[in-house]
């Protein structure tokens, strides 16, 4: 065959083949669109069923009826949480499509856990709030528009969130939370409360009436007047530092409700960039009262970049979901420490293993691990002492009264075989043995094993 020949074969066969991939891409085409199609009517019955995208504040509306345990097997649910899906597993996700949440407090807060939370396939949400979208609002509100300025904020999200994901059973609540509404609003076991309010007498009645009826809750403390995304983080309200507003809650919980902790909140460890701002009328005969949509709220001008409040809002949306999912991660440990303590507590271990074994041959950790085991593990605080009373300076005091001693005299002091203890603790510890502790304190024992268990792990050991 001469090379002309050959060439006009050779054209043949890629022709054909154009012609069959062009007959594939077609018919996917073709397909992806009909499924489009189908999704779309889909979506739009779901808009229907679930109140359309009108502005209903929810109350006494028919929510869809869904039993958000099948919403899953769902062609469109499913794809549209895949992300979600392979980051948790199929069972770990059904736990969060089928929960319910409470967000009281739909500013630049709460209005952006609340949207992560549905985008995240939360099955059921309750939005409380008795505010209105204002223009100002718009620098930190998650999906207000120009069009929303002047109605309800609980409306406002409905709205958009039915559009987002329909699925979700949206109630909206145009209501101001007060003691008097307790029944009414964490009625129906929710599975999570988000406290993302801004006045301290309704926060603290809140975050009391959690406690009492043994809900789980997560607050937002102060997120105005900062700029530093770096020094947000989720801790027991007890270790929350340079924050005003976490300073008034925690003094008014514990004298008017005798509650001293236990609650997680979100907080900056950065201190005010500025201060509260007096009010200032636009009319000379104006006066607070005149903007006030509730009798007794005063009027507070707070200057907000409005990137830091939709931050707390992701990260309450983000640990809450984790909470649901039965995530097991560790937050950061708030410890006021820096690299000199952590040496003092490394040369502390070496003299004692001197002085108990004749030598330091088997410390097997530096400085930065004993910064892992004292940070991570122990959180700053002796073992037999973890209930957070000490913070800031009060801890930086209490590492002179503290040492790493080996929690199984057997084994090397190794970074998963250090337990942190004060000095009376550790002679007390050095002269029993882990039979002992097993017997005589159970739970402390487990304790201690679980948090070694967790070095294990981490170092890979």
């Amino acid at each position: 065959m001469d090379d002309r020949a050959r060439q006009w074969l050779l054209l043949a066969a890629v022709a054909g083949a154009g012609t069959a991939f062009g007959a594939l891409s077609a018919a996917s085409l073709l397909n992806f669109l009909s499924r489009s199609k189908r999704r779309e009517g889909y979506v739009r019955n779901l808009l229907e069923s679930n109140g359309g995208t009108s502005g209903s504040d929810g109350l006494g509306t028919r929510l869809r009826a869904a039993n958000s345990s099948d919403l899953l097997s769902d062609e469109v649910v499913s794809e549209q949480l895949t992300r979600n899906i392979q980051f948790f597993g199929v069972e770990s996700q059904r736990k969060v499509t089928e929960s319910f949440v409470v967000v009281i407090g739909l500013g630049g807060v709460g209005s952006h856990a609340a949207s992560m939370l549905l985008r995240s396939g939360v099955g059921r949400l309750l939005l409380v709030d008795f505010d209105q979208v204002s223009l100002s609002s718009l620098n930190r509100h998650a999906v207000a528009t120009r069009d929303d300025v002047g109605t309800p904020k609980a409306s406002c999200l409905k709205k958009h969130f039915s559009m987002i994901y329909p699925e979700c059973q949206i109630e909206a609540r145009v209501q101001l939370y007060d003691p008097s509404a307790e029944d009414e609003i964490l009625s129906g076991q929710p599975d999570f409360v988000l406290d993302c309010i801004d006045n301290i007498d309704t926060k603290v009645s809140l975050l009391a009436a959690c406690a009492r009826r043994g809900l789980r809750v997560l607050s937002a403390m102060g997120a105005g007047a900062r700029a530093d995304p770096t020094r947000i983080r989720v801790a027991d309200l007890r270790e929350s530092t340079n924050d005003p507003l976490s300073r008034a809650v925690r003094y008014r919980l514990k004298k008017d409700h005798g509650i001293e902790g236990g609650i997680p909140v979100v907080f900056s460890l950065e201190k005010p960039k500025a201060k509260l701002l007096p009010f200032q009328a636009s009319k000379e005969e104006e006066t607070p009262s005149d903007y006030q949509i509730v009798p007794g709220f005063r009027v507070r001008i707070i200057p907000v970049l409005g990137t830091i409040p939709a931050i707390f809002g992701q990260v309450m949306a983000s640990y809450v979901v984790t909470q649901l999912a039965k995530l097991d991660f560790q937050t950061e440990p708030i410890v006021n420490l820096d690299l000199d303590h952590y040496r003092v507590l490394h040369q502390r271990l070496l003299e004692h293993e001197e002085l108990i074994y004749g030598s330091a041959e088997q410390v097997l950790v530096d400085a930065q691990e004993v910064m892992y085991a004292v940070k991570e593990l122990w959180c700053g605080r002796s073992a037999r002492d973890q209930n957070l009373k000490d913070t800031g300076r009060k801890m930086w005091r209490s590492v002179n009264e503290l040492m790493l001693v080996r929690w199984d005299k057997s084994k090397p002091a190794g970074v998963s075989n250090l337990i942190l203890l004060k000095f009376s603790e550790a002679d007390a510890h050095e002269s029993t043995t882990l039979a002992q502790i097993k017997e005589e304190e159970p739970e402390f024992y487990t304790m201690v094993s679980h948090v070694l268990k967790r070095a294990e792990t981490e170092f890979a050991l």
